[in-house]
């Protein structure tokens, strides 16, 4: 495969993946800024959405006020805003038309419906239910996505590639949701355990679709250790970095066999396999999640610099 087409396939497989995650950390924030304040509800919570979708800083640079009524046009259907869900889908579709003829039929138009649904709700003003029919229209949209791909396309390079995108994608924005949890989001005069922070460990459950997958593993009250362990170790738990770097591994191994070769990439990918294997929430918590999450995004883009000097150019 040429190295141009696997880099438009594994980026279309990750803006993909980015669309969804947006779209689901805007229903999150807007069901928590929602509530009343002795219910959970957070003021700061779009700004910290803000944060989780690393679009804090363009957002600066607009000028506007953080607010809700600001934040969520922008994250959503602002075809300025880098991280929008309509830049999103608009760099996925472009990345999927150069490579129209590796994708079959069907996922060429699940990802060109979904870009066309979604310009129809472009504009400055999104009331909260043009907000929800948008997000309920991205939900079913990815869906659609990645299941055609699934029961359409070749086992393959094309295939490999595309997956590999999205799972790195998925780990990286899991990580980056904890992350903003942890270090921004609890006001500094709000207690660890109070309702906010209670709320707030619920809300990131939500976003990544595993409230009920943590009643399933631990039968417990939401206590943030095991929101952590759940979404770092547990395996089970498909959003999980565990669980996104075993199948970064296999796919990194179904290309090189491909290939007949093995690189950085593979290596990379293995030792954070291997360090993932031999940690557990514990030694997490005694060096600060903040710390290790650090460590863990710098070295999954490292992981896509390696990729990228190996497969794309």
């Amino acid at each position: 495969m040429l190295s141009r087409t696997a880099s438009n396939l594994f980026w279309t497989g990750r803006y993909i993946e980015r669309a969804d995650f947006v779209a689901r950390l805007v229903e999150a924030t807007a069901r928590l800024a929602s509530l009343p304040s002795t219910y959970g509800g957070d003021p700061t919570a779009w700004t910290g959405a803000l944060a989780a979708a690393g679009a804090a800083a363009a957002f600066a640079k607009t000028g506007a006020e953080p607010t809700d009524i600001a934040i969520a046009p922008f994250l959503t259907v602002d075809p300025a805003s880098p991280s929008s869900i309509h830049s999103c889908l608009e760099l996925a579709r472009n990345n999927a038309r150069a490579v129209r003829t590796a994708l079959t039929r069907e996922v060429w138009e699940a990802l060109n419906g979904a870009w066309h649904e979604v310009e129809r709700f472009a504009g400055p003003r999104l009331s909260r239910v043009r907000l929800d029919d948008l997000l309920e229209t991205v939900h079913r949209a990815v869906l659609a996505f990645e299941g055609a791909a699934h029961r359409t396309m070749l086992r393959d390079d094309a295939y490999w590639f595309l997956q590999l995108g999205s799972a790195m994608e998925r780990a990286d924005n899991t990580a980056r949701l904890l992350d903003v949890k942890y270090h921004l989001l609890l006001p500094r005069d709000e207690l660890v355990g109070g309702s906010l922070d209670h709320f707030q460990w619920v809300t990131i459950l939500r976003t990544v679709s595993a409230n009920t997958a943590y009643r399933w593993v631990y039968r417990d009250t939401v206590k943030p250790w095991l929101v952590a362990d759940l979404l770092i170790f547990n395996t089970q738990m498909p959003r999980s970095l565990a669980s996104c770097y075993e199948e970064i591994d296999g796919l990194l191994d179904r290309l090189g066999k491909g290939s007949g070769r093995r690189g950085p990439a593979h290596r990379t990918a293995s030792a954070m396999l291997l360090g993932l294997r031999n940690t557990d929430i514990d030694a997490v918590f005694a060096s600060g999640l903040h710390e290790f999450i650090g460590r863990f995004l710098a070295d999954n883009n490292r992981l896509g610099a390696a990729v990228a000097e190996q497969f794309l150019f």
